[in-house]
């Protein structure tokens, strides 16, 4: 019956997801029914995987749905990451940690900010500035034999964590991967059913429309910008100070370029984003499974490619049905 309803609208999309829910679902269950201790340490890999990727997508749809184009995300990420284990390392505090990495995460931002919307230089170019100028900087002052004071745990819900299988995935986790889902909600909701939300949408659909109705277009692109910065800046303190513990040259890897992928496979909306980055957390979760366990003969280098392999195939298939902000990228100027 719900796959009818779903054909009735036309949806060949939404029949994909559902058949593909059900099929994900489906070998979950089979695999916690085969092997409940592997499906567990999976599912909450995958969880702990994609708080970075959803994090990186959530920052480069707010700032695209006020007609930003912020590829700078993985300058952001690897800029918050560094500064987040420095303070952590001269201040022993966690939470010190976690608020410098914000804040470095910001401060790119209204760099990008200054370049793109005053400066009304070629978004794409600002973004590589702060890729370059972040992997520059933190790559010259790179401390060695420098180690963080510990990183954040996790806590497990009373009660709740000893439910199967959910239990221990959903509600033993840290407080970066919480938040995370927090904001994946929140700002869904602020985005779609807010008066703020909406001012942001017609900043990136119709600016000029925007501006006769009295908003403020650059400033709410200045706005989005910080916002967006905040949330990277959020990611990279979750690397440093949670996911390794330690910071490395270079140690985002790719994912802001990768969480720009899982933005547009999300539709630019923060669900659909955070979907989106649990499939590849999954798949990045699956790929070490294999090379732990070694249940095939096949190299590294292979099933490392799994997650990137999926990337591209999704967004092969579905990049032509999804449709950008109408003016993204481009300035505005006020006549």
């Amino acid at each position: 019956m719900i796959t009818a309803s779903i054909a009735k609208t036309g949806s060949k999309g939404g029949i994909f997801f559902f058949l593909s829910g059900i099929s994900i679902l489906s070998i979950i269950l089979y695999g916690y029914w085969i092997s409940p201790l592997v499906t567990v340490a999976i599912l909450s890999s995958a969880l702990r995987q994609s708080t970075p990727l959803a994090l990186g997508a959530l920052c480069g749809l707010i700032c695209e749905r006020s007609g930003v184009m912020n590829i700078g995300i993985e300058g952001q990420m690897l800029f918050a990451a560094f500064m987040g284990f420095l303070v952590n390392v001269w201040t022993g505090s966690l939470l010190l940690g976690v608020l410098s990495g914000l804040a470095a995460g910001s401060l790119a931002g209204i760099l990008f900010a200054l370049m793109s919307v005053s400066m009304k230089m070629d978004q794409i170019i600002c973004g590589t500035v702060v890729n370059l100028l972040a992997a520059g900087l933190t790559g010259y002052f790179y401390p060695t034999g420098v180690n963080a004071t510990g990183k954040l745990k996790a806590y497990a819900i009373p009660v709740l964590s000893e439910l199967p299988l959910v239990g221990p995935v959903l509600f033993e986790i840290s407080p970066i991967v919480f938040m995370t889902i927090v904001l994946v909600f929140l700002l869904h909701f602020l985005l779609f059913f807010t008066q703020w939300g909406l001012r942001t949408r017609a900043v990136g659909e119709h600016p000029r429309a925007a501006d006769t109705m009295g908003i403020h277009v650059n400033r709410v692109r200045y706005r989005s910008i910080i916002i967006g910065g905040s949330l990277a800046g959020l990611a990279g303190a979750f690397l440093s100070l949670e996911a390794v513990g330690v910071f490395e040259r270079g140690m985002t890897n790719g994912r802001g370029f990768i969480a720009l992928a899982i933005m547009i496979f999300g539709k630019w909306t923060p669900v659909g984003a955070w979907g989106a980055s649990l499939l590849f957390g999954l798949a990045l979760a699956v790929q070490t499974q294999l090379q732990f366990d070694r249940v095939f003969a096949i190299p590294h280098q292979f099933t490392g490619m799994l997650p990137y392999m999926i990337t591209i195939i999704v967004l092969a298939i579905f990049i032509k049905r999804n449709r950008p902000p109408g003016s993204l990228g481009v300035p505005y100027e006020k006549k």
